[in-house]
């Protein structure tokens, strides 16, 4: 999986289509990521007996990792994730101006 937790993205499909956010979690597994403040759901919470009233909670919700792409940290757009040896190391960097990650 080539997005990673504490990523610059930008959504490009979707309800959300063109906002951005931080990678708060990734679940490699299902292939979804969790975006800040990106694909939000209401939830309707129950009273509880402790005296709690009953309300609406907002929370952001995973989203596809095809809806996401990382964000160049040059130009700003949406670009593909490419990988260099760099030193003996292999780094990420932005396919668009091949900047480092």
């Amino acid at each position: 999986m080539k997005i990673k937790k504490g990523d610059n993205v930008i959504i490009i499909a979707g309800k959300d289509k063109g906002s951005e956010g931080k990678v708060l979690r990734v679940f490699p597994s299902a292939s979804l990521a969790l975006v800040e403040g990106v694909n939000m759901k209401k939830k309707h919470q129950k009273a509880r007996k402790g005296g709690t009233k009953g309300q609406i909670v907002s929370f952001a919700a995973p989203m596809h990792i095809s809806n996401i792409a990382l964000k160049d940290p040059k130009s700003g757009k949406p670009s593909r994730v490419g990988y260099k040896i760099e030193g003996g190391k292999k780094v990420r960097i932005s396919k668009k101006s091949g900047a480092i990650i």
